[in-house]
């Protein structure tokens, strides 16, 4: 009991599950037309967030969020192509299947009606299927909302200062972010988190992230920086070139975002 309402404590005080959706398609910021938009509806609309508008529509279906910018928003550096395959295609087939998989279990072993603190604490104990989907739903409608057009290059305020203090310098710190993100095998994720107070960087298999209770999953923590890694996030530009898809998403880091994510897992 403890170690569950630890993880549903971790999980409210993350900032990830406040400004992690954006919207379901009924959610508080509408339709958002570009990203100078989205940034002021996130940031407004962020307290509550997720206990109002990520979990489900009223039948207790996951939805797909609504997208914070235009397809094209991201580019030069994440084309537009990929974005819209990305989100209506890959994303959406994880929602769906996710929704699927969800009706072939009992619904009493998550409580009624699932939710991705329930999901990921009781992970071990539920279908490949759910862990696959709900992994998937959740790390991307992260990654969305890290991303944002005409940001900084870099970090500010705390978070900065916590980057400079754990790994030296910015450049330092991209460097081995960078690095682990080439390292990973196959398909994956990268992550910066907080952890007991101090960030750790780590990657992690396929859909997996670091709220799952999993002893696969090696690093832990509250999520302030995600990157996918699978090749659909970049292959029809970069085709099979991680580096330069990495190189390109370091221009378009939602730096406010994640300062809000890490004040908030502190």
């Amino acid at each position: 009991m403890k170690n569950s309402n630890s993880r549903r404590d971790f999980l409210k005080k993350s900032a990830a599950l406040a400004t992690l959706l954006m919207a379901a398609q009924k959610g508080v910021l509408g339709t958002i037309a570009n990203a100078s938009t989205s940034k002021s509806a996130i940031e407004n609309n962020s307290l509550n967030f997720f206990e109002e508008n990520v979990k489900t529509s009223e039948d207790g279906k996951f939805l797909l969020p609504i997208l914070p910018y235009s397809f094209d928003a991201l580019e030069p550096h994440i084309d537009k192509l990929t974005m819209e395959i990305h989100y209506s295609k890959h994303h959406q087939a994880y929602v769906t299947n996710l929704n699927k998989a969800l009706e072939t279990i009992d619904p009493s072993i998550l409580g009624g009606i699932p939710t991705f603190d329930n999901i990921f604490d009781k992970v071990a104990k539920l279908p490949p299927a759910v862990r696959n989907n709900a992994g998937g739903h959740y790390n991307h409608s992260l990654f969305w909302i890290l991303m944002l057009s005409n940001t900084d290059k870099h970090p500010t305020g705390k978070l900065a200062d916590a980057i400079n203090d754990t790994y030296g310098t910015f450049d330092e710190f991209k460097k081995q972010f960078s690095d682990l993100s080439m390292k990973r095998f196959g398909s994956g994720w990268a992550w910066l988190v907080v952890n007991k107070g101090k960030l750790v960087m780590g990657s992690t298999a396929n859909q997996d992230n670091p709220l799952m209770n999993l002893d696969s999953v090696e690093i832990k923590g509250t999520p302030v920086l995600a990157l996918d890694l699978w090749e659909h996030a970049y292959y029809l530009k970069n085709q099979n070139r991680r580096a330069e898809y990495i190189a390109s998403w370091w221009n378009v880091v939602n730096w406010e975002v994640a300062e809000s994510l890490f004040l908030s897992a502190k």
